[in-house]
């Protein structure tokens, strides 16, 4: 049955080239070994491991951005969107908060420009900003409401499917908690399904209900969060846990 799927991916293999130096011979490297998992509506699935292992090339090759590589992505849905690390580099810093929330939507032609607008502030109000900031710039806002601009930026374009890709790692711990609970709200309200991404298995443990444990571009361990925390089944996943205690 998949009524109920979101994404399915099947033994996933991406490469990328490396250029090297100037004289050297261009070099095809594989950064993924088949992998394979599915995602099921309104399910939060955590993505673990060091940096470097392959996590951030998952979440791009999901998304159409890593060309070169096997296997299947099936999606059951339209339009998943992305959350990035730092909401700064990932924001126009020359156009408003309005101006950059509404143009997807002028883009996809479904609405007017009164229509578009409500929407602009009905989902500034979702994550917790006033609507009068939509004649903002990104300079004029903190850290933590800028990453709150870029979850309203994912979804204004109403996705089932959201990948978050280290989301709260830039932010402190204050803002940290208070995002993270954001998304869980926003998952209830938007009935969506999540990606999240993180070196942090504290931070997996708060949000997610299963998770993957990523090594050299390979799944070595996934299942639900609990099991993983009370019975990990490699050596390096206790590594990770022993690290994040």
């Amino acid at each position: 049955m998949t009524d109920d799927l979101v994404l399915e991916v099947k033994n996933l293999n991406a490469f990328y080239t490396n250029t090297g130096s100037l004289f050297a011979r261009r070099k095809r490297v594989q950064a993924l070994y088949d992998v394979s998992f599915s995602l099921r509506a309104g399910e939060v699935l955590g993505l673990v491991g060091e940096s470097g292992c392959g996590k951030s090339t998952l979440a791009k090759t999901i998304l159409g951005m890593v060309p070169d590589h096997t296997g299947e992505i099936i999606h059951y849905t339209r339009r998943p969107q992305m959350i990035f690390q730092d909401p700064y580099s990932s924001l126009n810093p020359a156009k408003t908060i309005g101006w950059m929330l509404d143009e997807p939507m002028m883009l996809h032609g479904k609405y007017d420009k009164q229509q578009r607008w409500k929407r602009v502030e009905d989902m500034l109000e979702s994550v917790g900003l006033p609507k009068e900031y939509a004649n903002r710039y990104p300079h004029e806002l903190s850290g933590g409401q800028r990453q709150r601009v870029s979850i309203a930026l994912a979804l204004i374009v109403r996705p089932r499917l959201v990948i978050a890709d280290e989301a709260v790692s830039a932010l402190d711990v204050t803002v940290q908690a208070q995002i993270l609970q954001l998304l869980v709200d926003l998952k209830q309200q938007f009935n969506l399904s999540y990606i999240f991404i993180t070196h942090d298995l504290n931070v997996m443990y708060q949000i997610c209900d299963r998770a993957l444990i990523m090594k050299d571009g390979r799944i070595v361990e996934q299942g639900p969060v609990d099991g993983i925390f009370t019975n990990p089944q490699t050596e390096y996943t206790r590594q990770l846990i022993r690290a994040a205690e």
